[in-house]
């Protein structure tokens, strides 16, 4: 069976999607950008401060269906440049420092509302 896990302490859905989905012990986090949760707005137009609200999101929706980063088995992001690769790295790995989960990282020509990087992730209890 299919749960919609939705939260305020992540931004709400800017299109006809859910925060995630739970089906059985996987959660589905649909793609995050930073927005912050209680204006909707882009955090910054700086990298750094765009990754952690980024990771910020996901967490928050991950926490809001009972599970920790811990879980997370999988992750994929989208990057407008690739040569900020080493700065997101950076940051990505204080949220998960051992036991990290399986990634794609690929470098697209636009994401919404032309942030600097996208995330989803798929957790498992």
């Amino acid at each position: 069976m299919k749960q919609v896990i939705q939260t305020n302490n992540a931004p709400q859905a800017i299109g006809p999607y859910s925060q995630a989905i739970l089906v059985g012990d996987t959660l589905y986090v649909s793609g995050q950008i930073p927005l912050v949760p209680a204006t909707g707005t882009i955090v910054s137009d700086k990298l750094e401060e765009q990754a952690r609200q980024v990771m910020e999101n996901v967490k928050a929706i991950v926490e809001a269906a009972g599970m920790t980063l811990e879980q997370v088995v999988k992750t994929s992001i989208f990057m407008k440049n690739m040569d900020d690769f080493a700065v997101v790295n950076g940051i990505y790995s204080e949220y998960f420092k051992e036991n990290a989960p399986a990634r794609a990282c690929v470098e697209v020509a636009r994401l919404p509302k032309d942030v600097l990087l996208e995330m989803e992730a798929i957790a498992v209890r």
